[in-house]
């Protein structure tokens, strides 16, 4: 092939890959709303019942409504993570109740559909699980997931690349995901303090999540060699990324690619990320599970991969030297 048709092969290549980057990270954030969102509405019955019916009236489809007796039962809700948010009904108005630490974006949204329910000024809205002190918006947090997939993905890659021993790859894997567990935690809840909990706990899921997104890459490759990486890289950059939801939430993203995020690695990360920094684990099975999954898939396939390649050294059989052919007798 010509040099100069290889540039222009190549050029072309890039500005595909720079569209498609562009679409998948500006098209979930450019079509964020509510999509059944689970919110609580506690309070007496006749009166929580026409709050809820409004909801569905006004904002068809945003909101699934649970109901709950009292404002106890739904602060109780709040910290199961069974809901974002609940609209408390009483004599003097609507009174709002949020946890931030679930997601910022929602905290904010229910705070003016509550204005918008009343028609009047509302209580600022009281806080039953906040974000991190040091990180009240979120921002540090929802950072947190883009440099573990990048950092995980290389990782996938050299070691596909550089290491030809499947068992030599998996060591390399669980060097990879204790020391980036242990370093980030230590940066992000000692150094930044902006994710709480229990630093083992936060350093385990880190690691988990760094785990399953190496793995799978290392697998893929071990597979299918660089169309291997190359599947690893889009799937784990340009589909699991945009769409893990820790920016907003799950629920906030176009159906059903919310729910598909959380079945790839960044979204389950920082879903469990969420449960054991905020709320002590609650709903946390879900996300570790996928996890899991995807550790132990991209694991096996690192050895399948391996194994299904390695060759005989030089010398050991037939096939590689063929005996030399014997001259036909005149």
């Amino acid at each position: 092939m010509k040099t100069s048709l290889r540039a222009a092969l190549v050029g072309l290549l890039a500005v595909a890959v720079q569209a498609l980057m562009v679409a998948a990270f500006t098209w979930p954030a450019a079509r964020i709303a509510p999509r059944h969102v689970p919110v609580v509405v506690a309070g007496p019955a006749p009166a929580a019942a026409s709050v809820a019916q409004r909801l569905g009236a006004e904002r068809p489809g945003a909101f699934e409504v649970k109901r709950r007796p009292d404002e106890a039962a739904a602060r109780r809700a709040l910290a199961d993570r069974e809901a974002y948010g609940a609209i408390v009904v009483t004599q003097g108005g609507p009174r709002v109740l949020v946890a931030s630490a679930a997601s910022p974006t929602v905290a904010q949204l229910l705070t003016q559909m509550s204005q918008q329910l009343s028609g009047a000024g509302v209580p600022a809205p009281q806080d039953v699980v906040p974000a991190d002190r040091d990180d009240p918006r979120g921002a540090a947090f929802s950072a947190l997931v883009l440099p573990l997939v990048m950092s995980s993905l290389i990782c996938g890659i050299l070691l596909t690349l550089l290491v030809g021993s499947a068992e030599w790859r998996g060591i390399g894997l669980v060097v990879f995901a204790a020391g980036a567990g242990f370093l980030t935690a230590a940066f992000v809840a000692g150094g930044l303090s902006v994710v709480p909990g229990s630093y083992v706990t936060v350093a385990g899921v880190i690691g988990l999540t760094s785990l399953a997104v190496a793995s799978a890459v290392a697998g893929l490759g071990a597979v299918l060699g660089r169309a291997g990486i190359g599947l690893g890289a889009v799937t784990m950059m340009l589909l699991a990324n945009p769409l893990s939801g820790v920016t907003s939430a799950p629920e906030l993203l176009p159906r059903p690619w919310g729910t598909i995020g959380q079945d790839l690695p960044a979204g389950a990360g920082g879903t469990l990320l969420r449960s054991v920094a905020f709320f002590d684990g609650a709903r946390a099975g879900g996300p570790l599970t996928v996890l899991l999954v995807w550790s132990a898939a991209g694991l096996l396939l690192v050895g399948a991969g391996v194994l299904r390649n390695r060759r005989v050294r030089p010398g050991s059989t037939p096939e590689q030297h063929p005996p030399t052919p014997v001259p036909a007798r005149s």
